[in-house]
């Protein structure tokens, strides 16, 4: 099995951030008046993830021509896992009168949605965007708000392979997720499920919605032989994943993660989407935006970039050996 490379159409923390930032970009001229972007994350600023999601959408907006402090202006806020600052910060950001906003995640995008149904909106990172009601469909979603999601069937066999090449007699996995950050946790579930049965593996659900609830899981689920664990991204986990990762490796249990800030941080593997890439797709909409396209008729675009991270230091911790398909296949390994 080769490593995957595709060339696509595309591409929150304790406490809550607001800044208001202008960000040097030398490109060509673009005619008229200063724009504005607004941009809602939920992985807070100081996040290393976040950091590369906003360079990347910069460089992509610095190649396209647009400069800050001379044709375009971005606002920063960063609400974490904090629904009400959510939406206070997207009706803060509606404030300023902004010619777009960027919309972080399901909750970023309902925040925002919620703040304006007409000043354009384009999401990064939401999960079934028409089954939660943002968009009418993918190829016109209608209204102010297009972007890029998330998910793709296959990534929960995907998940599961990993995990039983890791560990062969893996035979109980569990699915970790925030039910109010992760509404659309059922899509995940259901792609495991339909990866489970040709694996032979028990899948079963994890909500969380509390620390002490993530020490209880991991703490009954280490207790288990030959189980397994998958770690959904949302804004609840993503924010607490240093607790997750370090019960994780108390109680030895092999876990595949869905984003990269977990190998980054300790964990052991994550296969999921290019955040970064979406960012950089994200400024290729935000250039068409602003030059005058209508975000509703510009298709949502579905992932087909993919990344898959190993951590070599936490394997030989819990006693692990990558096995050689998976080192080959690998687009980072952490030594």
């Amino acid at each position: 099995m080769k490593r995957r490379k595709f060339i696509t159409l595309l591409g929150g923390g304790a406490a809550a951030v607001a800044s208001s930032v202008s960000w040097p970009l030398v490109a060509q001229e673009q005619p008229g008046r200063m724009r504005r972007i607004g941009m809602l994350w939920i992985i807070a600023e100081t996040d290393p993830q976040a950091t590369k999601n906003r360079e990347a959408f910069l460089k992509q907006l610095h190649q396209m021509g647009w400069r800050a402090g001379d044709n375009v202006h971005l606002d920063h806020r960063s609400a974490a896992d904090d629904a009400n600052r959510q939406r206070a910060y997207a009706a803060e950001l509606i404030g300023l009168a902004p010619d777009l906003i960027v919309a972080e995640g399901t909750p970023g995008l309902a925040a925002a949605q919620l703040a304006t149904r007409t000043v354009p909106i384009i999401f990064v990172n939401v999960t079934d965007p028409v089954g939660q009601g943002f968009v009418e469909n993918l190829a016109r979603p209608g209204g102010n708000a297009t972007g890029f999601t998330l998910f793709e069937f296959s990534m929960g066999t995907k998940w599961l392979e990993i995990l039983r090449e890791l560990v062969p007699s893996v035979k109980k996995v569990g699915f970790m997720f925030n039910p109010a950050m992760a509404p659309y946790s059922g899509l995940y579930l259901r792609s495991i499920q339909q990866g489970a049965l040709s694996f032979g593996i028990e899948p079963y659900s994890i909500p969380v919605d509390d620390e002490s609830g993530v020490e209880r899981s991991l703490s009954t689920l280490g207790q288990q032989p030959d189980s397994g664990l998958i770690v959904l991204q949302d804004a609840f986990t993503v924010h607490r994943r240093n607790l997750i990762i370090d019960q994780v490796a108390r109680y030895r249990i092999p876990a595949v993660y869905t984003v990269r800030l977990y190998p980054e941080s300790g964990g052991l593997v994550s296969y999921g989407v290019d955040f970064a890439n979406q960012y950089r797709q994200a400024a290729i909409y935000a250039d068409r935006i602003l030059k005058g396209a209508k975000p509703g008729e510009l298709p949502v675009q579905q992932p087909t970039k993919f990344e898959l991270m190993l951590n070599l230091k936490t394997a030989r911790a819990l006693g692990l050996q990558f096995p050689p398909k998976l080192l080959a296949t690998a687009d980072e390994v952490i030594e």
